[in-house]
């Protein structure tokens, strides 16, 4: 009887450990802030396939913003800024709708974020996100930036625009060129010549705009890919590198619009 006690409270020891919402542990939203990548869920390691990306979510927790990747769609959705501290809710995430080959780490990624209500710092890089009944369903590992914006100078081939490969054999094959030290670029969009100015956010290593691009007024037989570009080329906010080595940009809702490899 004695050790069926003793197991008993350290069960019960255990399960205060592992709390989201246990009062010693109880952290700010704040502390959420940034990108994490999703190592483990419901006790298992993450593991990619061949050509996957690991998954990951972030958080603006001034706006309340919540966007990131689950394994073959882009996620994005927001959470109560006020609620109280160690408590979220990520119930009503929505997500772009591609199919990819195999969606199993996707499916486990949103079934488990679909049941957290709270969260957990684990030492100073991880955090822990938990169910109703406070058991860790999710663990996030700090996402440290692998691209910098002093990377994507050169020039860069557009291949993608939208989710869309961009046609071989145009007239004027689209790319785009970065003078990093100037913080200018050029290119050309498939017809015309593009040239500007881009802008980044102080704090924000991964923010990338481009506010006032210009292009020449020539006439091509099909300006349909251009069009695409120059509208994708103004709702850029962000950028990233690519599990294939590529660079992708992103828009404000964290959705991949350009993607770029090094010419």
């Amino acid at each position: 009887m004695k050790k069926v006690f003793v197991s008993i409270c350290m069960a019960s020891i255990a399960f205060v450990m592992f709390s989201c919402r246990s009062s010693k542990e109880v952290t700010s939203l704040s502390s959420m802030n940034g990108e994490w990548n999703i190592i483990e869920i419901n006790g298992s390691a993450v593991v990619p396939v061949q050509g996957q990306q690991l998954p990951f979510i972030g958080f603006d927790t001034t706006t309340g913003k919540v966007y990131g990747y689950s394994g073959c769609n882009r996620i994005m959705g927001s959470v109560d800024v006020n609620a109280k501290a160690g408590t979220i809710d990520l119930g009503a995430l929505g997500s772009t709708r591609m199919a990819c080959p195999d969606m199993t780490l996707e499916q486990n990624v949103l079934g488990a974020l679909a049941q957290v209500k709270g969260y957990k710092k684990m030492g100073k890089d991880k955090m822990a996100l938990c169910n109703a009944s406070n058991r860790p369903v999710i663990i996030l590992d700090k996402k440290v930036a692998d691209v910098k914006i002093s990377d994507l100078q050169g020039e860069w081939n557009i291949t993608e625009v939208n989710g869309e490969a961009v046609p071989a054999g145009m007239e004027k094959q689209p790319f785009i060129a970065f003078d990093v030290k100037e913080q200018r670029v050029h290119g050309t969009a498939g017809c015309n010549l593009i040239n500007g100015g881009f802008k980044v956010e102080e704090g924000n290593a991964l923010s990338i705009s481009f506010p006032a691009m210009a292009s020449t007024m020539m006439a091509c037989p099909d300006m349909e890919t251009e069009g695409k570009i120059m509208g994708a080329l103004n709702e850029v906010k962000s950028f990233g590198r690519l599990s294939g080595g590529g660079i992708g940009l992103y828009d404000a809702n964290n959705t991949l619009v350009l993607v770029l490899t090094k010419k």
